[in-house]
């Protein structure tokens, strides 16, 4: 059970005694020039840290210090650690990896969905596992979820009253959300309205998923409850949030890299007030941060002129306000947590050392690691078990209409005009079998999908919005031999050719994440992209393309454990089949 305050009364006498003179901080960065966010200065200072909380900024040093480690930071500039206020963090990558391989870039704080962990454990094995988590270097907040943003059995149970409620008041759980499934409370779904109802009672924000709204939704999401939406994709989307009072997310992610255009059109807008703006990279795959996290959307804001101040304020200090967490997060100055960045350059926000929780996870461009191993099979995430076999029985395709790809995430339904009862298709078009199979062996949905790709033979997936097994290819033994190597693997990706297996990932953790590092990762997920490609995927982001075929979220067409699903009517065009 972890402490019901941060730093409990001994440890505040503690830290009153070194301002006292009677005992040493823990480190001090001597000289340092630091950004001051509440007169908005860059300022000269000596910064004492005792164990993970900032106790002194000024110009003296501390009268007892044997055991003090002190660092010359002169000509450098120390920002506070960045705030990642929108991370999904189950994207092959697990949350401690993402948590390490962020903090390198000076991303310490994140603010993570807990999608994954609803649907994949019980609740109280859940809540052991985020305030595990929260004890890494990194600090490690939560979303509460009202909805699964998919059809699934057991929905009521697993998004329960109680389970909502408990979630809500967890002290780790900052906000709910995000809101897919704001169409429904629109339409007058009151039990959503009640929780976000509930949410504010708690003084939590809600994070909506607006992509598109007009004025007048915007304004009706507003009076809802809804503080803050990421989904701008112009500088008239971010304008028009702004002018309803929300914050507005700006997002550079995978499939959305729009940040430059937005930074540009937003100036040309006449908009000089950035307070109410934040950054996020909205969970993306692996590959999309092969060259940073937060760093590399503040260098890009400040390149498109945005002040150097504002840019570092989106990336902690505002985040922090809007999240009420300004007290511990976003600032350095006594009482707060020591998350700290310390650059070489201001114009270029990729630290050179990085201090979280007092303690020095990057030095001098070198990687620290702090945690080796977790205890992963605790928390019953431990590789998949299918104990039950798949046969080219279940191969059998009648299904009257597919799924077309328009990009990425977008789906439509088309009428299949070709006999899909044979074993193989041909290479002359881009329409391939796709199956959606019970991870336990259930039920099954077989249907087309055009647009993947025209050469792919057998793909096998774990990975999926719902757990459940993704198969896609033009081949039906290719398709068997990837879901049984998937299956011996313990889940993952897998990529068949002519019976040979030319590409594999693996995902030890429920078949959903991977235990590997990310610099790994990177490496195994630009090789599935680029096998991907030479075999006809046209689009930016087959990750994406995984996760999104059952989400209920994005229209048109999605395929769900409850059958074909028709997203705009809201009803299951064709139910899933018992094997």
């Amino acid at each position: 059970m972890p402490d019901r305050y941060r730093w409990r009364t001994k440890l505040i006498r503690e830290q009153i005694s070194i301002l006292n003179g009677k005992k040493s901080p823990s480190i001090v960065l001597k000289n340092a020039t630091y950004l001051n966010q509440a007169l908005r200065k860059w300022l000269k200072a000596n910064i004492w840290i005792y164990e993970d909380r900032i106790v002194y900024v000024g110009s003296d040093l501390p009268e007892i210090y044997e055991q003090t480690e002190f660092v010359d930071c002169e000509n450098k500039f120390v920002v506070p650690g960045y705030i990642e206020p929108h991370v999904h963090p189950f994207q092959l990558y697990n949350p401690l990896t993402f948590a390490q391989y962020a903090s390198q870039t000076g991303t310490t704080t994140l603010i993570n969905d807990n999608l994954m962990l609803v649907l994949m454990l019980p609740k109280k094995k859940a809540f052991s596992l985020i305030d595990e988590l929260n004890c890494l270097p990194s600090s490690m907040y939560w979303w509460c979820r009202y909805d699964p943003q998919t059809e699934i059995p057991g929905e009521e149970q697993i998004f329960s009253p109680e389970n909502i409620k408990e979630w809500l008041e967890h002290d780790l759980v900052m906000q709910g959300g995000e809101l897919t499934s704001w169409p429904k409370v629109l339409d007058g779904d009151d039990l959503l309205l009640h929780w976000m109802q509930e949410t504010k009672r708690l003084r939590k924000p809600i994070e909506g998923h607006l992509p598109g709204a007009s004025e007048k939704t915007l304004t009706k999401m507003r009076l809802m409850g809804v503080d803050c939406d990421h989904e701008s994709m112009t500088g008239e989307d971010v304008l028009m949030r702004l002018t309803q009072g929300y914050t507005a997310s700006l997002r550079y992610s995978s499939i959305r890299p729009d940040l430059p255009k937005i930074l540009e059109e937003i100036l040309e807008l006449g908009i000089d007030n950035f307070d109410r703006l934040t950054f996020t990279t909205d969970g993306s795959p692996p590959a999309f941060y092969k060259d940073g996290v937060l760093d590399k959307m503040i260098k890009i804001a400040i390149d498109k002129g945005i002040p150097e101040i504002d840019a570092y304020n989106m990336a902690t200090y505002n985040v922090a306000k809007h999240y009420d967490l300004d007290h511990v997060h976003g600032m350095i100055g006594p009482g707060r947590i020591a998350h700290l960045n310390i650059l070489d350059d201001i114009r270029n926000p990729s630290p050179v050392s990085v201090i979280a929780k007092g303690k020095w996870v990057r030095r001098d461009g070198k990687p620290i690691v702090n945690v080796s191993e977790f205890p992963w099979d605790k928390y019953s995430l431990e590789p998949l078990k299918i104990d039950w076999e798949l046969t080219a029985d279940d191969l059998q395709f009648s299904m009257p209409f597919g799924m077309e790809m328009i990009n990425s995430v977008i789906t439509k339904p088309y009428s299949i005009g070709f006999d899909v009862s044979v074993d193989e298709l041909p290479m002359d078009h881009d329409e391939s079998f796709l199956m959606l199979v019970d991870k336990n062996g259930k039920w099954r949905i077989n249907t087309v999908i055009k647009g993947f790709a025209n050469k792919v033979c057998g793909f096998a997936s774990s990975y999926s919005n719902t757990g459940d097994i993704v198969l896609i290819g033009k081949n039906k033994k290719d398709m068997l031999t990837a879901f049984n190597r998937m299956k011996k693997i313990g889940g993952g990706l897998v990529l068949v050719e002519n019976g040979e297996i030319i590409h594999e990932i693996e995902l030890k953790l429920n078949g959903i994440m991977s235990s590997k590092n990310l610099e790994e990762l990177i490496k195994e997920e630009n090789t599935l992209f680029a096998l991907l490609k030479e075999r006809g995927y046209k689009f930016v982001d087959p990750v994406y393309t995984l996760l999104f075929l059952s989400s209920t979220h994005l229209p048109y067409i999605r395929v769900t454990p409850q059958g074909i699903f028709d997203v705009m009517k809201k009803t299951i065009l064709f139910p899933s089949i018992m094997r």
